[in-house]
């Protein structure tokens, strides 16, 4: 049985599993009803406000749960799930009196992440 090859073109796979990265892209078209220009406005929003509250975190104020809180919003908003998931983190140890300097390098760290995600996203579009 003579074997039969021939040329495929070769492409990308798409993600093992959606939201592999920093910024949940499929959860941010949903969001976006596909709107590619409304999805570069609030992907540059969030960068903004994430690096901003960010700031506003790292004196630990009295209050700070609301922004913490917020920003767990917004990043569940745009499909950044592991800067939400770290804000969450955040806004229960301040809660419950628990060491916040762990959750807030966690939350950090999330957020550099997803803030290096949007701009290439940026970049690219």
């Amino acid at each position: 049985m003579p074997l039969h090859l021939e040329r495929v073109d070769w492409t990308q796979s798409p993600p093992l599993a959606p939201g592999d990265g920093p910024i949940d892209l499929d959860h941010l078209q949903r969001m976006t009803l596909g709107d590619h220009g409304l999805e570069r406005e609030v992907l540059a929003m969030f960068s903004t406000q994430s690096a901003r509250i960010l700031g506003e975190l790292a004196t630990l104020p009295a209050e700070a749960t609301t922004p913490a809180h917020t920003l767990k919003g917004s990043a569940r908003a745009i499909g950044a799930f592991g800067v939400a998931d770290a804000a969450a983190g955040l806004e229960t140890a301040l809660s419950t009196g628990s060491d916040p300097s762990q959750p807030l390098a966690a939350l950090g760290a999330a957020i550099a992440e997803a803030r290096a995600a949007i701009e290439l996203i940026l970049r690219r579009s």
